[in-house]
């Protein structure tokens, strides 16, 4: 019942899915994060070592999900390590996605509130977001796509644009000295691009869907490519334009750089506003993916129908998007969410691996 043949995703559509999980909040405070955490503008280096992590992370998951075809991890574990620990693992990964969810939607409030509807209380805000999302994960993972196939070529654009025009006040003396402070800065701030690259785990779920799962491998690499991408274009233009000094002042440098300069003569002189309508949107997609796959992942755990898990849902992820108090805990939650992320790399290794030593899933039945 979850994976009816009108919910099948073509290839296409599942890199789509892919790049908007990971084009989040990322974009919006990456350059800081990073650069607090390498302390030179070598941050560049780490979002390329973090990408390609990433990618083989997704690799391996891809692979282990190849084994069970048309299941997602919440109906295959425990066919790999029993009933109990099953549980457990699906449970602590719907846990997972709930956190994700709520971060993304108490970031995307306070981009709001800060920038838009300034003094509207947050809950108002983030009550708004989740009640759309909700109206949009009801339809199911083929609506998702469908909307995401809209959102992401937008987002390209004028995310490309807007650092285009920025290229009047970046200099290239604010990237020197190529690894000045060594190697070893550049591998601390790998911890700093583990949660800008959140959205991997997708791929648990994605193949069950998929019209060709044997595709998934490419549709994880290029799926990734894209915002690796985007994230080291927009790294070296903040810190190009703003210095590494600049940079770890601002809590947003991605929009404090479109609004350090304007065009005159246009129809539109500040191109702020622009980048943050179209990541906000960006950042809607990465709750709502997560918000499905937590609602998925209950309905599957407990083999009841979604719809009432959506609703269900809505309450939990309220008050966790409510429990920081400001935005230094916002970005210690995350943080946290970066840290548990570490959690799901080491987890479809293990997991592949049992599966080739005792022979579980698609390799038995061809047996």
């Amino acid at each position: 019942m979850f994976t009816r043949t009108d919910d099948k995703i073509t290839t296409a559509q599942t890199i789509v899915i892919i790049s908007c999980y990971m084009l989040g909040s990322g974009v919006l405070t990456l350059p800081r994060t990073l650069t607090e955490r390498v302390k030179s503008a070598d941050g560049w280096i780490s979002i390329i070592l973090g990408g390609l992590i990433i990618m083989l992370a997704g690799i391996c998951i891809v692979k282990l999900c190849e084994q069970f075809p048309g299941k997602t991890i919440y109906q295959f574990v425990k066919e790999i390590v029993g009933s109990w620990i099953g549980s457990c693992l699906s449970t602590l990964m719907i846990l997972y996605v709930v956190a994700i969810s709520a971060f993304q939607i108490r970031v995307m409030a306070e981009v709001t509130m800060l920038y838009l509807l300034e003094g509207t209380p947050i809950w108002a805000i983030v009550m708004s977001f989740m009640w759309i999302g909700l109206y949009l994960i009801t339809s199911g993972i083929n609506s998702i796509a469908r909307l995401f196939e809209i959102i992401l070529p937008i987002t390209i654009v004028v995310l490309l644009i807007c650092l285009f025009l920025s290229s009047r006040i970046f200099d290239i003396d604010n990237l020197r000295p190529v690894l000045g402070e060594g190697i070893f800065p550049v591998l601390k701030g790998l911890r700093s691009t583990t949660l800008v690259f959140i959205g991997y785990e997708i791929m648990f779920i994605l193949p069950a869907f998929m019209q060709y799962p044997k595709k998934g491998v490419k549709a994880m690499i290029i799926g990734t490519s894209i915002p690796l991408v985007l994230y080291i274009i927009t790294f070296i233009m903040v810190v190009g334009a703003l210095s590494v000094d600049g940079v770890v002042r601002s809590t947003w440098p991605t929009l404090d750089l479109m609004r350090s300069f304007e065009i005159t003569g246009l129809l539109f002189e500040r191109f702020e506003f622009f980048l943050l309508v179209i990541w906000i949107m960006q950042i809607f997609s990465t709750y709502t993916i997560s918000f499905y796959v937590a609602s998925l992942g209950l309905a599957q755990l407990s083999k009841k129908n979604i719809q009432p898990f959506m609703y269900g849902l809505i309450p939990i992820i309220f008050i966790v998007a409510l429990l920081p108090k400001n935005m230094n805990e916002v970005f210690n939650f995350g943080d946290f969410i970066g840290i548990m992320s570490y959690l799901f790399m080491l987890l479809p290794v293990l997991l592949l691996l049992i599966t080739k030593i005792f022979k579980k899933g698609a390799v038995k039945e061809d047996e």
